[in-house]
């Protein structure tokens, strides 16, 4: 089923174009989404569906963006940051077996320990974290991101690696 805006023209291929980004590029926003959770695979489809209706309505500027990649990255953690002031979030509770999946594994969310230390920590705090070491940003493009200081990217991953650290360290060895 093709589904278009009614009385709105296809923007010079704008449909293609969004198409084949979203072909592209969709299991990698699905792979940061999952990481920014801290493993929440519902929620992470959640915000990468809510990142590309975003990114659908502000198309002419993202393709006009000095950093594409920045910009998706952007829309991505201001969706989860969204989604984390939602007042009906704070009642809904998730569960640990979910009744399916949306694709592949994805290395490091699904290692439950590791899912479990990130998902104590502040979701800026944790999208620091990713784009540092899952998407090795530097500091700069982190905090392009995350629309912070660079300081700020700084002090948000020292903190949050020792509180990896530290939750990762005390889980028993058997445990791991």
């Amino acid at each position: 089923m093709d589904v278009r805006l009614i009385g709105r023209p296809d923007d010079s291929g704008r449909d293609q174009q969004f198409h084949e980004f979203v072909a592209r590029r969709r299991g990698a926003l699905l792979h940061t989404a999952r990481l920014l959770t801290a493993g929440d695979g519902h929620l992470a489809e959640d915000l990468v569906q809510t990142a590309l209706t975003k990114l659908y309505v502000s198309w002419s500027a993202f393709r006009r963006a000095d950093n594409p990649d920045g910009y998706v990255r952007r829309v991505l953690v201001n969706a989860l940051t969204d989604e984390r002031r939602r007042v009906w979030r704070r009642f809904e509770r998730s569960v640990p077996d979910l009744p399916d999946r949306a694709g592949p594994a994805v290395a490091g969310a699904d290692d439950p320990e590791l899912a479990a230390a990130l998902r104590e920590l502040p979701p800026r705090m944790r999208a620091a974290v990713v784009f540092r070491y899952v998407h090795e940003l530097d500091v700069a493009q982190t905090a392009e991101a995350l629309g912070v200081s660079a300081g700020t990217v700084k002090s948000q991953t020292a903190r949050a690696l020792s509180k990896l650290r530290a939750r990762l360290q005390s889980i028993p060895e058997g445990v791991k």
